[in-house]
């Protein structure tokens, strides 16, 4: 008699310890898997476009920030009489700055922002080397860099007003014609004022 109680008890764990999950907790516990995965994979998507957005945005205002150092460095201010003395003719435009054969700070244009005008634009590649200047971008482009200079209404006599747009090439469809255009994505704009100093 003591051997069939024992027999019984130990049937009855092991039917209670192979009870295990049914098949809807199964189904359940997958969906909630899968649900989870697939939102990583979107944040994961969205995260390397983010990342990919701001290193091209960071590029390019370093890119613009070195268009602006050029402009700036420009002469623009007076003689040793107190004349006022005006670079207008360094070519910041080509691929190798040349004293001779550019605009130098020549008041730009109205909308060279908004479009490639030769002596207000250049062209460059991946690692940022200028490719030259003109109207349509050669191959290899990968940025485009526009600026205006523009005289100061208040003070035009001795006041710029230097701009610099930057922008992967071929992301302005119809954005430059647009009045009140904000920034677009991984394109840098950068504003200074020269003003004229003594020699």
């Amino acid at each position: 008699m003591a051997l069939a109680k024992f027999s019984w008890t130990a049937d009855r764990r092991t039917s209670a310890g192979e009870r295990g999950f049914s098949l809807l907790e199964v189904l359940f516990a997958t969906t909630m898997l899968v649900v989870g995965v697939a939102g990583l994979a979107q944040l994961f998507a969205l995260s390397t476009r983010t990342n990919t957005s701001a290193r091209a945005t960071t590029f390019a205002s370093l890119l613009a920030q070195q268009k602006m150092e050029q402009l700036r460095g420009l002469t623009w201010g007076f003689d040793t009489l107190g004349l006022p003395l005006t670079d207008t003719s360094t070519n910041i435009a080509a691929a190798v700055e040349s004293p001779t054969g550019g605009t130098g700070l020549t008041p730009s244009p109205t909308g060279t922002l908004g479009s490639n005008t030769n002596g207000y634009v250049d062209y460059l590649d991946a690692t940022g080397k200028s490719l030259g200047s003109g109207s349509n971008p050669p191959q290899g482009t990968v940025f485009v860099r526009r600026w205006s200079i523009e005289p100061l209404p208040t003070n035009p006599n001795n006041t710029l007003v230097l701009q610099v747009l930057v922008f992967r090439n071929g992301n302005r469809p119809t954005a430059d014609n647009t009045v009140g255009v904000k920034r677009l994505p991984d394109e840098a704009r950068i504003i200074s004022v020269k003003t004229r100093k003594a020699s």
